[in-house]
């Protein structure tokens, strides 16, 4: 990480929820699916009703993307960063502009890299996934599985924090909080953008909770190379 210019690195991070409300909701054939999906790693004290709501949300075939918000840096005369999200009820319509956005910085910029936190397990693929779901081509710089390992343009904060340790998962609000990085007062948090989507219908709320991800996950770059943080004034959100 250390060669790579803050200019050339693009924060994303992703919000997902379940396809659907509740289990109920799903037709015979699905509820199937999920119940063969999730037998052994269901909790003895839930249902695989109940397990849905919990669950799914994670799940690439059972869940869609309602948030996509992208980070990158500008070298004023000090770092500054640019926000921009891509957010609503329709994921294909999110993905494709998505996509458009990342296009367009491919034709400035040949030699950029994705940074995130668990976004080499996580987000990364499961975008491809729900691009596949949706009839849209991979392009060339997502599709990983045709690189080497060495050719992955990917900082994963989550994985530079293992140090080859692979025993245990640190969480970015954890990380952040360890790296002295202030956590914002947010009043939702991960396990909360379910009911805020399916409930009050609030995308622009999961797109604000999102957003202070990747300011987050800037900062922690920023940390690791011994550089001062960003403060609100360095940041702009782009409608």
């Amino acid at each position: 990480m250390q060669h790579i210019r803050f200019e050339d690195i693009i924060v994303i991070d992703i919000e997902t929820v379940s396809e659907y409300p509740n289990y109920s909701d799903l037709n015979d054939n699905w509820k199937q699916l999920w119940e063969d999906k999730i037998s052994k790693s269901v909790p003895e004290s839930m249902s695989v009703s109940e397990f849905y709501p919990v669950r799914a949300a994670v799940m690439a075939e059972f869940s869609k993307i309602v948030c996509i918000s992208v980070g990158y840096f500008t070298k004023e005369l000090n770092l500054r960063m640019r926000i921009k999200s891509f957010y609503g009820h329709e994921e294909k319509t999110i993905l494709e502009d998505f996509l458009a956005t990342l296009k367009k910085i491919e034709k400035l910029k040949s030699r950029w890299v994705f940074a995130g936190h668990n976004i080499k397990e996580f987000d990364i693929p499961f975008i491809c996934r729900r691009l596949l779901i949706n009839e849209i081509a991979i392009p060339a710089f997502l599709n990983f599985q045709s690189m080497k390992p060495w050719e992955t343009n990917i900082i994963d904060t989550f994985q530079y924090w293992k140090f080859g340790d692979f025993k245990n998962y640190t969480s970015l609000k954890l990380l952040a909080a360890a790296m002295g990085i202030p956590s914002p007062k947010d009043d939702i948090d991960g396990s909360m953008v379910g009911d805020v989507y399916w409930k009050e219908r609030d995308v622009k709320r999961i797109a604000d909770y999102c957003q202070k991800d990747v300011i987050t996950v800037a900062n922690l770059l920023l940390k690791f190379k011994n550089i001062s943080m960003l403060q609100p004034s360095d940041i702009e959100f782009v409608r």
